[in-house]
């Protein structure tokens, strides 16, 4: 697929998205509304990154800092409502880093290097080491549709770990590192090492909310 040099930016404080997975968005924004038609109308493709802070910024200090390393994603449908506003569907398809900034519109939008990722399998020893560690910070949720993904083999490895890093309800932080993992291996196993993390952590809370980690 031939991605353009220029795209638009969606700045969120707590969505990171990864390729191959979608992301339903409600556009309500007038800048958001603008930005959404003119992506319709040419490439369809949308950045998403996420910010550094809450969003909250002066118009003095410009707009809010937003990590450098992104995903973009493309516009499969698109519902138009009849207030202006609309519902999108965007499916994740490549990392980026935001190379420059480019004003001159209401809403953001940004010059970027596309991050084409190392997307070889995984070792089968890899794998399951994650879906082990998975199968135990999940026990908790027997009837949780992810068992049907960590029981699925024919599942691509890619398609795998980014449908972890993307449903688990983990801290923005954690989702944006993953994100930046230079390889879809590094990625499986800093995955593996946040989860055990978690785990760790909420059986040492006595952790009664497991069914609440899934947003």
């Amino acid at each position: 697929m031939e991605l353009p040099r220029t795209i638009p930016l969606f700045p969120l404080p707590n969505v990171v998205l990864f390729p191959g997975l979608p992301l339903p968005l409600h556009i309500f924004e007038p800048r958001y509304r603008e930005m959404v038609r003119d992506a319709a109308a040419s490439h369809e493709v949308i950045g998403m990154v996420l910010l550094r802070s809450d969003g909250s910024a002066s118009a003095e200090a410009g707009p809010p800092p937003v990590f450098a390393v992104g995903c973009a994603g493309k516009i499969v449908s698109r519902e138009p409502l009849p207030d202006g506003r609309s519902n999108i569907l965007l499916h994740g398809v490549c990392e980026f880093r935001i190379a420059a900034e480019i004003p001159g519109r209401a809403y953001r939008r940004a010059e970027v290097e596309w991050l084409w990722r190392d997307h070889a399998s995984l070792d089968p020893g890899r794998r399951e080491r994650l879906a082990a560690t998975l199968r135990r910070h999940l026990q908790a949720e027997p009837e949780s549709p992810a068992h049907k993904v960590l029981g699925d083999a024919s599942i691509a490895d890619e398609v795998f770990v980014n449908f972890f890093s993307y449903v688990l309800d983990f801290p923005p932080l954690e989702k944006q590192a993953l994100l930046e993992e230079p390889t879809l291996a590094a990625r499986a196993d800093r995955l593996r090492e946040i989860v055990e993390f978690h785990s760790a952590a909420g059986f040492a809370a006595g952790d009664s909310d497991a069914g609440d980690r899934f947003h």
